[in-house]
């Protein structure tokens, strides 16, 4: 075999996605793109804010040198030292610009957290259902993921997560905004958790939250963000701008290390380490600095809440079973066939492009990112209807 045998076992994991874009293309050629309704990317067609836009046109021709060389591996120091002063003030923590590291998005700033605190074999929890890439990035450092089932709302489940814990637990990813679902935990569950993980702790096993909050900004119906940072000290979270604003093509993000962790200097030191030898080096220069006055703000919430809201209510009116989402933008509905994977097939034959729920780990479901033209999703409206409708009468 020319490809690692691990690697080759890997991809069969990571192809849903992947399958359901190349079947759009298909399906795109023979009926019209104006025909078929794609929710399978969380892509977003958001335009960054016009602010920002203006603020990369005034760095690019400012005419000051030195814009595109090396800067520090942890990335420039008035950027860190802007983003540590947005935390100081919504946490009161003693956020410095070393807590701060500026990484190629979340996904970079994911593995440069596992690179920093896992030795080989050690235990990663993830509940379930869960962005596939998490797999990927825990193996990359020879870690190994132990999947967690959620309740039936898709919050936490404290039970399960402490019977998963093992003398090898190291650390627990939360998500939340939650990919795939769209849901966001409450302040009361993440005591919960904080208070399980502190009682290991008095066992003299440290299980750190890496907290990706890649969509924290995109929270809907005025409901507050749970802030980690306040609940938990082992607390690494991972940042990313792809989504609050609109940049996903940029890869800019950061991770930011708890003030309060015990041993916080080895920490930020195997961070900045790692984020050089990963092969990242350095987050792209101009985003860095493009970034470093938007961290208040985020593209348009109430536009991504009216589709939420139309997507919402389009299935509910075709008879779909579905939790709201309260945040991101993604919905999870469950299958009306005990079979996801049968499902999103006959979804395909009324030009509904979707991934079953099976790519996340949660069989019996799928995802649709409502990331899209409003059009889109009122135009889907008939469809779905459809799509369901026909089931009585096709054999799946």
């Amino acid at each position: 075999m020319v490809i690692s045998k691990r690697i080759a076992e890997l991809m069969k994991d990571s192809s849903w996605i992947r399958a359901m874009f190349e079947e759009g293309m298909r399906l795109k050629e023979k009926y019209g793109e104006e025909n078929v309704f794609d929710f399978t990317l969380g892509n977003p067609i958001t335009e960054p804010p016009e602010e920002l836009k203006h603020e990369l046109v005034k760095i690019v021709t400012s005419g000051v040198k030195g814009l595109h060389r090396y800067m520090p591996n942890n990335g420039y120091e008035d950027v860190r030292r802007e983003i540590a002063e947005f935390y100081r003030e919504n946490t009161g923590l003693p956020f410095t610009e070393n807590h701060i590291i500026m990484t190629v998005g979340a996904a970079g700033g994911m593995n440069v957290a596992l690179k920093s605190l896992l030795d080989p074999g050690d235990e990663v929890i993830v509940p379930s259902p869960f962005f596939i890439e998490f797999k990927f990035y825990i193996d990359n450092h020879n870690g190994i993921m132990r999947l967690v089932d959620t309740k039936d709302d898709f919050h936490l489940n404290l039970e399960a997560i402490e019977a998963a814990i093992s003398e090898r637990t190291k650390a627990i990813i939360i998500n939340s905004p939650h990919n795939p679902t769209g849901v966001v935990y409450t302040k009361g569950e993440l005591e919960e958790l904080a208070s399980l993980l502190r009682e290991r702790r008095k066992k003299n096993q440290r299980i750190f939250i890496i907290s990706d909050e890649a969509y924290k900004k995109l929270i809907y119906d005025n409901i507050e963000f749970p802030d980690l940072f306040r609940i938990y000290e082992d607390t690494v979270v991972v940042i990313s701008h792809s989504k609050d604003l609109a940049l996903p093509g940029e890869r800019i993000g950061y991770v930011a290390i708890s003030p309060l962790i015990d041993g916080v200097e080895a920490l930020i030191g195997a961070a900045v380490f790692a984020n050089r030898t990963l092969g990242f080096i350095n987050a792209p220069a101009l985003m860095q600095r493009v970034i470093k006055k938007f961290q208040k703000n985020s593209v348009d919430i109430m536009d991504y809440q009216r589709k939420r809201d139309t997507i919402y209510e389009i299935l509910v009116e075709a008879g779909i079973e579905t939790i709201k989402p309260n945040g991101a933008f993604y919905i999870f509905p469950k299958s009306p066939i005990p079979d996801d994977i049968e499902f999103v097939k006959h979804l395909q034959k009324h030009h509904i492009l979707a991934v079953p729920g099976s790519g996340f780990g949660k069989k019996g479901h799928f995802r649709l990112a409502y990331c899209v033209e409003y059009d889109v999703i009122e135009r889907s409206r008939p469809y779905f209807i459809e799509a369901v409708k026909s089931l009585r009468n096709e054999k799946i």
